[in-house]
């Protein structure tokens, strides 16, 4: 049975109901965990013979504080693979466990099937296709639930690369490989590349997440090889102050991640993805400020600035009481205040991150972001004056239209900033049109362009036919 679980848990219900199943298995994350626990209430008031067992990172941990696993009669924890058939095949024998909670046995990969087969022609289309050539992290950082999953074990490249010929074969384009550390086996990250590189099309575009300290000269070889906005790496930094790091149990070579930041942007056409988590235990507004500025002048195409989230199981929580980390109750446990932020300074850090998707991540302002810190000493401390400004102006985060932004941004440069209007309207206008648009110059740039304006020509599509943020990226002049 399949459904989709962003649909409204009553109409769930009536899909799963109408297969009358003896035994149904729910995956409870982070983000679907108040919808999921719905729907197994309405479940039980309506079938209360129904079987439901729970499984995935939700519930594998710190069971008995909630109301979800209290309402199923199962819950595997870990990784449910092989646990859950066992289990099905005691239940469907008339067997019963002696107990609610099953503690799974760590697989191995020759004892699973591979899943992507059963990818239906409109997954493949129209869905993410997620792969794993390994599970598990060799690292310990306090705030990740994959510290807990040792040791790392890669799915052989015989049985790997057979089936990504299935996929492409079937026309899949896209494909987003999840392993926490893609380059840690140097061996089998070149031969995964080498194998995309013999089958380079138009529309292959490959996403890894990657240790941003490791990429030794005959990983970079290959990687160059790549037409530009081929490759994505996720990279995650998540933090440029030593002594946070080594509070959390991160370990990274600062050094090292800044001269492979370089050689990407200079020698590859990857693009880079990277992370920045605020709200570390210890960390303030100063250090994360400072640690966003570096990583802005390592130039990744993208920056995603996240909150610290208290995730169920994780290390993190040794912290609390000394560095009085408050977190929200509820999903997805965002931090609310620590000693060193305040729950204020934490609000504008959540409204500067969504800002900076907007106006940093989209690709849609690559010369306007130049200008907005053009003469402050700090980027991120410009960039939060703009958010601080533009959330004064707006009461939210969200609907912001592409042209109302294009109209804050500049008044904002104008009146604030203290560009003058032409080099203010002319950056904004060169940065909207330069993907095609072909919009009329609005009535307030109109004075300070000139007045016959050449039509913009629609951008040539990348001959890779990229995904539309990526592709913005691929002309943009640098950010600096």
């Amino acid at each position: 049975m399949e459904f989709d679980i962003n649909q409204r848990p009553m109409d769930l219900a009536e899909i799963i109901l109408s297969h009358d199943p003896q035994i149904l298995g729910l995956g409870v994350y982070i983000w679907n965990v108040q919808p999921v626990t719905e729907l197994v209430s309405i479940l039980k008031r309506l079938r209360p013979g129904l079987t439901i067992v729970l499984g995935g990172p939700e519930v594998s941990y710190e069971c008995d504080q909630q109301p979800v696993v209290a309402l199923a009669d199962y819950v595997i924890t870990g990784e449910a693979d092989l646990a859950f058939r066992d289990l099905c095949r005691t239940l469907l024998s008339g067997g019963r466990p002696a107990f609610k909670i099953i503690p799974a046995t760590l697989p191995t990969f020759d004892q699973l099937e591979l899943p992507y087969h059963l990818y239906s022609d409109d997954d493949l289309a129209h869905r993410i296709v997620y792969i794993e050539a390994s599970r598990g992290c060799p690292f310990t950082c306090e705030f990740c639930l994959s510290s807990l999953d040792i040791p790392v074990r890669a799915l052989p490249l015989d049985r790997l690369l057979p089936a990504m010929q299935g996929l492409l074969d079937r026309g899949l384009h896209h494909f987003k490989f999840v392993d926490r550390t893609f380059n840690l086996n140097l061996n089998t990250s070149r031969a995964i590349l080498q194998f995309f590189l013999d089958r380079l099309r138009p529309g292959l575009f490959l996403h890894f997440e990657m240790v941003p300290d490791r990429l030794p000269e005959g990983l970079r070889e290959i990687i160059a090889q790549f037409p530009a906005g081929t490759l994505q790496f996720e990279v995650g930094i998540q933090t440029f102050d030593e002594a946070t790091g080594k509070a959390i149990s991160r370990r990274q070579n600062y050094d090292r991640l800044a001269d492979n930041f370089r050689y990407l942007r200079e020698h590859t056409g990857v693009h880079i993805h990277a992370d920045l988590i605020a709200g570390l235990p210890g960390e303030d507004l100063v250090s994360f400020g400072a640690g966003f500025d570096r990583l802005v002048a390592l130039r990744p195409q993208e920056i995603q600035v996240g909150l610290l989230k208290r995730l169920r199981g994780t290390p993190i929580i040794r912290h609390d009481a000394t560095h009085q980390m408050v977190y929200s109750a509820h999903p997805p446990y965002e931090v609310l205040s620590t000693g060193a932020l305040s729950f204020a300074d934490l609000q504008r850090l959540r409204r500067f991150s969504k800002y900076w998707d907007l106006v940093g991540n989209s690709g849609n302002f690559p010369g306007t972001l130049a200008l907005l810190w053009r003469d402050a000493p700090s980027p991120f401390h410009a960039f939060l004056s703009f958010s601080d400004w533009l959330h004064e102006k707006l009461g939210r985060t969200d609907g912001v239209a592409l042209l109302k932004l294009l109209a804050l941004l500049f008044e904002h440069l104008t009146a604030r900033s203290g560009i003058a209007p032409e080099q203010a309207a002319t950056t904004l206008w060169a940065d909207y049109t330069r993907q095609g648009r072909q919009d009329k110059i609005p009535r307030y740039l109109q004075p300070y362009l000139p007045a016959q304006q050449p039509s913009a020509k629609p951008a040539a599509r990348p001959a890779s036919e990229l995904p539309a943020r990526q592709a913005r990226h691929l002309d943009a002049p640098p950010v600096s």
